[in-house]
């Protein structure tokens, strides 16, 4: 492990917020993150003149974004809109803080896809994802899933264990979308996108905005809510056949997801076992499987079995997404899982909430591989 472990809860989240999701036609990416970023600020009371740092996600552009909100910050970075880069951007933000760029930092991401008809791939891509016959990541995804199933006799009726455990606990959530109860069969019956994945098995595409608010810990215990320390990140990059095939590797990202999780549970001094939540990345279904083998939660090949029965419902034996993750409460790009976590660990969760929750992990197992760990203060 590197001498990152030092920063081991040194850094602290102390305000988060979320806008509705759905259609909103009548706003535009800037009201939504003013939207969240004002909830993150009531949050945990801050005054917001004291948010000294602004990292931008999928937003337009940065300055706009700042003046929107009214700060003037020392330290400003933006980033793409890619899922993977919600771990990315907890991580540069630890990093920032605890170098003293900055003394508090507001994340913002907002989406607005669904009232503007975005495509995710598509003619949006062409020179990537045309010459394979692939229209989008979810194609991608499903020839993963495809190989999963011929390597270790994982079945779709297991794969649809993770699509009703999180719809499960949408129906807990005021603020998910989809809501209504679904089953297995319903899986199975689902109208096919790319097989073997169907409908429930993508993720939903919203117009929302989250923020969360980060300090360094000491300053973080004069705020409204209890903090919620970072004690462990890990990161792991997969590139070197990002131009052949993207959202794609024949081993599901194992290495990388073992790897981020290793340093993200030794910088912790936690494992597997200690983990009360997890919050999956889930643009597809099978992306959580993948995590769960990659980070050691069961062993290869063996995320089907490990899923039946329940196991990632609230009261299970890892109860995962209770959000209702990206498959049914909205696609945020990792953004409203670790909202969840935060969340979880504060005990603020209502009818969803994982008993005496100390410890929860977001991991997000793609082409950008991270892991983050959040404890109780």
């Amino acid at each position: 492990m590197s001498d990152f472990r030092e920063l081991s809860n040194k850094v602290a989240v102390i305000g988060v917020g979320n806008t509705a999701y759905g259609s909103f036609p009548e706003t535009d990416d800037y009201g939504l993150g003013a939207q969240a970023f004002k909830r993150a600020v009531a949050d945990c009371g801050i005054d917001k003149n004291e948010i000294d740092g602004l990292l931008v996600c999928r937003v337009p552009f940065y300055a706009r974004m700042a003046e929107i909100i009214g700060i003037d910050p020392r330290w400003t970075i933006t980033l793409p809109g890619h899922g993977r880069m919600a771990g990315v951007s907890i991580v540069e933000a630890v990093v920032a803080l605890a170098t003293g760029r900055a003394k508090y930092v507001a994340l913002i991401y907002t989406n607005i896809g669904r009232s503007r008809r975005m495509n995710y791939g598509g003619d949006e891509s062409n020179s990537v994802w045309n010459p394979y016959g692939m229209t989008s990541p979810g194609a991608s995804h499903a020839m993963m899933f495809r190989q999963h199933m011929a390597r270790y006799g994982t079945t779709t009726r297991q794969l649809a264990e993770v699509s009703v455990a999180f719809r499960h606990h949408a129906g807990m959530n005021p603020d998910a979308v989809m809501k209504k109860p679904i089953t297995i069969d319903d899986h199975e019956e689902a109208r096919p996108i790319a097989l073997p994945l169907r409908l429930l098995d993508y993720c939903l595409i919203n117009d929302g905005a989250t923020c969360m608010i980060l300090t360094t810990a000491d300053r973080a215990k004069d705020f409204r809510k209890p903090p919620v320390l970072i004690s462990g990140v890990g990161a792991k990059d997969s590139f070197t056949e990002s131009s052949s095939f993207p959202n794609y590797d024949s081993d599901f990202w194992y290495d990388a997801a073992h790897f981020s999780s290793q340093e993200a549970f030794g910088m912790a001094g936690v494992g597997p076992g200690d983990v009360d939540t997890l919050m999956a990345y889930d643009n597809f279904s099978p992306t959580v499987l993948f995590s769960l083998e990659g980070a050691g939660f069961c062993k290869r090949g063996e995320a089907g079995g490990f899923v039946e029965g329940g196991a990632l419902k609230v009261g299970g034996r890892l109860p995962t997404n209770t959000d209702g993750g990206h498959l049914s409460n909205s696609y945020m790009q990792g953004w409203g899982l670790n909202i969840e976590a935060v969340r979880q660990v504060r005990g603020e969760c209502g009818e969803r909430q994982v008993a005496d929750c100390e410890v929860a992990m977001f991991q997000a197992t793609t082409p950008c591989t991270r892991s983050i760990i959040y404890t109780r203060a």
